[in-house]
């Protein structure tokens, strides 16, 4: 006789659900954004004056080599990225989020600082690049708790429904780093003027690092540890009342085994989009100014308007994907780039400003689809034990492939001489991006994974709790109908052959 056992599942009830407090999201938000900001800042700033470190850290070169160069000290640090990503994921779950990106704060304010103070190389020599390679692998280590850390205090603070919302605000926190960082170049070159910022002018922005990361850091002092943190730490101590587990650290081999779809899925996304992402703002501010001879100032006051704009958009393409999804954003966006990179560079280089802008808007279009959802995507693929070292290690070590854009974009368009190098390389990148699109499961509107439902208030937690419950039962329903299919299939194939034996 056919037999199947249903597993028990624990009913959740009304106090399962989590109520978000609005102002505490608010202020999750915001120390999480400006930590971010902060990070995005400096990279802003390091894409911006590549072409004054170079001549300052390696003045013997040629200027290609030498922007090849600095731009391969931006890149090398990424594969420190992984190291820190696992030490602090590890510290993340067992102590929790708030602590770690108090500490990720300290490390990257204080190396960004230590930038500006680093002598030029006809002062000290070879110690200059190597100290300012130093700096960037302090800052490398520390980034790699930084974002997912970020990304995850912002996710477990969210309400379901709002999830794509609130994260999209995280990377609204880079872009206005960015903007930052780039503003106040152009502000700096046109006060001091191009010789006096290529002497000293440059390691203000550098400086400037210092206070900001105060504030950075006063904010996520004052923050309260995230509510699903908080609920995992309740229930490991119920456990241990009980004489249960106290719930070890799990190996990255057995989070893999179990969750090697969604890892998949994440390394996926990670390197689209941040290949879109170091490609538009870190790569080409050096190529307008280096191989398409535009003045420096010019090149970078049309990347901030373009960066101006996207700030607009992105919580409104947040916004979208709490109603239509995430999936749909990342492979509307991969596709575009699939299509439309080649097409974006050849107005770039057509030497004519407004085909410039424009050529920089599809690109900055494509790249607000996918940062758009990622920060809300990312964290809700893991469950709450070993979501934050699963998601910086899987992230930080996809990204040592992002992290290379601009330096082998910069030697392929070097080597090759073709201006069109740069779109060749997106489109190869958007493959991968479509194809994880399509293979991904969807997250949006969904508790995250292994957790309860989360809402903004108490009508809402009755509307989650019944869609839970309607859910469940569809489930059963289904379930139901694949059985009474599979006995049907056995009773017609015990009437064809009858000495099956039952």
């Amino acid at each position: 006789m056919l037999k199947i056992k249903r597993k028990k599942v624990k009913p959740i009830g009304l106090n399962d659900v989590t109520i978000i407090d609005d102002s505490r999201l608010k202020k999750a938000i915001t120390a999480a954004a400006l930590g971010n900001a902060m990070e995005w800042f400096d990279f802003g700033v390091y894409g911006y004056v590549a072409t004054v470190l170079g001549k300052v850290f390696f003045p013997h070169a040629s200027p290609g080599i030498q922007i090849i160069a600095a731009l391969a000290t931006f890149s090398v640090p990424f594969i420190i990225r992984p190291i820190g990503g696992m030490f602090f994921g590890r510290l993340g779950d067992k102590y929790g989020r708030q602590q770690i990106l108090a500490m990720t704060i300290i490390l990257m304010t204080l190396s960004t600082f230590c930038i500006g103070l680093i002598p030029s190389y006809n002062t000290i020599g070879i110690w200059a690049p190597i100290l300012l390679l130093i700096a960037k692998m302090v800052q490398g280590f520390s980034v790699g708790g930084e974002y997912t850390g970020a990304s995850i205090f912002v996710a477990e603070y969210s309400p379901d429904r709002k999830r794509g919302f609130m994260g999209s605000w995280l990377d609204f926190g880079s872009l206005v780093g960015f903007i930052c960082g780039a503003g106040i170049v152009v502000l700096l070159n046109a006060i001091l003027g191009q010789e006096t910022f290529n002497d000293w002018g440059w390691r203000i922005p550098f400086f400037m690092a210092l206070p900001l990361g105060f504030i950075g850091l006063y904010l996520r002092n004052a923050l309260e540890e995230t509510p699903a943190f908080q609920k995992h730490i309740e229930s490991l101590e119920e456990g241990s009342k009980q004489g249960l587990s106290e719930g070890p650290s799990v190996p990255f081999k057995e989070v893999a085994r179990k969750h090697w779809r969604n890892l998949i899925s994440c390394i996926g996304i990670v390197i689209t989009t941040n290949v879109a992402y170091y490609m538009l703002l870190t790569y080409v501010p050096s190529y307008l100014s280096h191989d398409l001879h535009y003045s420096e100032n010019r090149g970078v006051f049309i990347i901030v308007v373009i960066m101006v704009a996207m700030l607009f958009v992105q919580p409104v393409m947040g916004l979208l994907s709490d109603k239509f999804g995430r999936r749909p954003f990342i492979i509307i966006g991969s596709v575009a780039m699939v299509l439309f990179s080649i097409p974006s560079f050849m107005l770039i280089t057509q030497h004519s400003l407004v085909a410039l802008f424009f050529g920089l808007l599809i690109q900055a279009v494509i790249l607000n689809c996918l940062i758009g959802v990622m920060a809300s995507t990312l964290p809700a693929m893991f469950p709450t034990e070993v979501r934050y070292s699963a998601l910086a290690s899987t992230y930080n070590i996809s990204i040592l492939i992002a992290g290379i854009t601009p330096t082998l974009t910069a030697w392929l368009v070097e080597t090759t001489g073709n201006l069109y190098m740069p779109g060749w390389y997106l489109v190869v990148v958007g493959i991968i991006g479509t194809v994880t699109g399509i293979t991904m499961r969807e997250t949006a509107n969904k508790p995250l994974y292994g957790g309860t439902p989360a809402a903004s208030s108490l009508e809402e937690a009755k509307e989650l709790l019944q869609e839970h419950h309607d859910g469940i039962e569809q489930r059963i329903e289904d379930i139901d109908e694949q059985l009474e299919e599979l006995k049907q299939k056995r009773r017609n194939l015990v009437d064809q052959h009858p000495k099956i034996n039952h």
